[in-house]
């Protein structure tokens, strides 16, 4: 999801408990502290009609690169509205998506306008009241012009345009090194078969076939999703997630299966529990692993960690399933203007501004996925992104990852058991039990 560490822009999860309670603790001694509770702008602020303007914007740390994009805006819309300050607040990912964000929107200096994924996570937003209608400015704005419809999936409700669309990101795809494949006259897989025999191929060479880094849980949790949507339905999938049916349901159960033959094979590092995401880009960085499961951010990472590593992707299989099989597994980002703002109207034209092609072609350079119209069109972005993007726009079906589409309670006690029966400590029987006991069923 992400697609949240900074190697990213949205690689996220659980980070350490010790620095995220300072944080909260100093997130809400500043809510204590604020006299009238307001979730817009504070009283010093002042207004939209030229007096002064305080904007505030937060979201999880996107990197130093992308960070550079952000204070371009900064300076260029201050530029031009110089009663207007506008104030970042970017914090650790992990605390972003989990308690940062909602210790944010109630607090005393709430955000004007924030980070958010589409779907259910924005559906919530919503529901709490701190989602702000904007669709008179996308149908009769500037900021409308700047993006196609289909940008906007995920992004409207009750009819509403609710956020404008940020980056795109593919959250998993294989990831695998050419020279090794060649070497080994191995060709790209396009069946679920073909990956498990070019695996044991591979891990004859006595090299890694498949290493991944699964400490936080999600990297393994977005892979075996996929797998999992596939193998039972994009249908029951979102069932499933919802709760309408438990986790442990027999088909769920049976879906399960690829992983306890990724387990049975081999073919996954065994240290993939012990180790974190970096760790496990590593081996694969190095040259000790041929294949590795992750999100779109790696382009950018590997070009700056492993800058002669020659690699490409290629997406999950097909395989015996109910599912779509050239199904994709994405998610899409966006930034929402507080309903309960004083700005509203600043914000809307602080974002038509970052989404202008100008600061569009930034962020491209920067590593983003821009959903604004033109970035695929540009000569710079790297073939491997333009080739992630058009796959993604051209899928016959996009799966929300389970920790950033859906109740985050349930994504936790899904990874729990994925990592379980990957790691060959319980049955999908077994595993799929305890989790859907700790949701309460």
């Amino acid at each position: 999801m992400q697609t949240t560490s900074s190697k990213r822009g949205n690689r996220r999860r659980f980070g350490v408990l010790t620095g995220i309670l300072v944080l909260v603790l100093a997130l809400v001694a500043a809510a204590c502290s604020s006299s009238d509770g307001d979730s817009g702008s504070d009283g010093d602020s002042g207004s939209d009609d030229g007096g002064p303007v305080t904007l505030r914007v937060a979201m999880g740390s996107p990197g130093e690169a992308q960070i550079a994009v952000w204070e371009a805006a900064k300076v260029s819309f201050e530029a031009s509205n110089p009663n207007v300050t506008i104030e970042y607040n970017f914090q650790d990912d992990d605390l972003y998506e989990t308690i940062g964000l909602p210790n944010l929107l109630n607090g005393g200096d709430a955000p004007d306008v924030y980070f958010e994924w589409a779907g259910e996570r924005l559906q919530n937003r919503y529901n709490e009241g701190f989602v702000a209608d904007i669709t008179d400015a996308v149908n009769d704005g500037e900021l409308g012009s700047y993006f196609d419809a289909g940008a906007y999936n995920g992004m409207v409700i009750d009819g509403k345009n609710v956020m404008v669309p940020g980056n795109a990101d593919v959250t998993t795809v294989m990831w695998y090194n050419v020279d090794i494949f060649s070497e080994l006259g191995l060709s790209v897989p396009t069946t679920w078969d073909e990956m498990i025999t070019a695996s044991e191929t591979i891990k004859a060479a006595d090299i890694v076939p498949i290493a991944i880094g699964n400490k936080d849980l999600w990297p393994v949790g977005n892979w075996a999703s996929h797998i999992l949507s596939r193998a039972i339905g994009e249908e029951t999938y979102d069932k499933m997630l919802k709760q309408e049916i438990p986790l442990d349901a027999p088909e769920v159960v049976a879906g399960m299966g690829y992983i306890v033959e990724l387990q049975e094979t081999g073919i996954v590092n065994e240290s993939a529990n012990a180790i974190d995401d970096n760790e496990g880009a590593e081996l694969f960085f190095q040259g000790k692993a041929a294949m590795h499961p992750i999100g779109s951010w790696l382009v950018s990472w590997a070009i700056e960690s492993a800058p002669d590593l020659n690699f490409d992707y290629f997406n999950l299989p097909a395989m015996e399933g109910e599912g779509t099989q050239d199904s994709v597994i994405a998610v899409a980002t966006g930034y929402v203007v507080n309903a309960k703002s004083d700005h509203i109207d600043v914000a809307v034209d602080f974002l038509t501004l970052f989404s202008s092609p100008e600061f569009t072609g930034q962020m491209v350079e920067a590593g983003g996925t821009p959903l604004a119209t033109g970035a695929l069109d540009r000569d710079d972005i790297d073939s491997r992104t333009l080739s992630l993007m058009e796959m993604m726009q051209s899928a016959g079906a996009l799966v929300a990852p389970p920790d950033t589409g859906y109740d985050i309670e349930v994504a936790d006690a899904l990874y729990a058991a994925e990592a379980e029966v990957l790691g060959g400590v319980s049955t999908p029987e077994e595993a799929l039990a305890v989790a859907q006991a700790k949701l309460g069923g």
